[in-house]
């Protein structure tokens, strides 16, 4: 899928690497609007530490099976994370449109045991990413 509203692999966040120095870095913050909690990192693309990301924002989303045994549904609230993030991603790639060596990693874990509709999660996840941009600006 291309175009402004995809979500391409280099947007993922497939790097161990990245994903042990975003949670046990201590350089990862948070933010939350339940059921969704954000961990990010900004991050300098000129770094020499093998960090570089090949586009300005890179996600992953986490579904801990503590709150889901089922695979399905934690499949489906990933998916649900996904296409939150997809269709809302703006909010914060115009952020970094103004700092081309700054990126951001981010890692959407979810915090609740029970399922939530489409159009709820999709509100949170403006909530969150709204307030992500306001931070980067910072």
């Amino acid at each position: 899928m291309s175009g402004a509203f995809g979500l391409a692999k280099a947007e993922r966040i497939c790097s161990r690497k990245l994903i042990e120095t975003l949670f046990n870095s201590g350089a990862g913050k948070s933010l939350s609007a339940f059921p969704l909690r954000l961990v990010y990192m900004p991050i300098e693309r000129d770094t020499s530490d093998g960090l570089i990301p090949p586009v300005q924002a890179q996600m992953m989303v986490s579904v801990p099976k503590r709150y889901f045994k089922r695979a399905v549904k934690r499949n489906r609230v990933k998916r649900q994370v996904r296409e939150a993030y997809r269709k809302n991603k703006q909010l914060v790639l115009s952020q970094l449109l103004d700092t081309p060596d700054k990126a951001v990693a981010m890692a959407f874990i979810w915090m609740d045991g029970k399922l939530q509709d489409s159009a709820f999660v999709e509100q949170r996840m403006i909530n969150l990413l709204a307030r992500l941009g306001e931070r980067l600006c910072e």
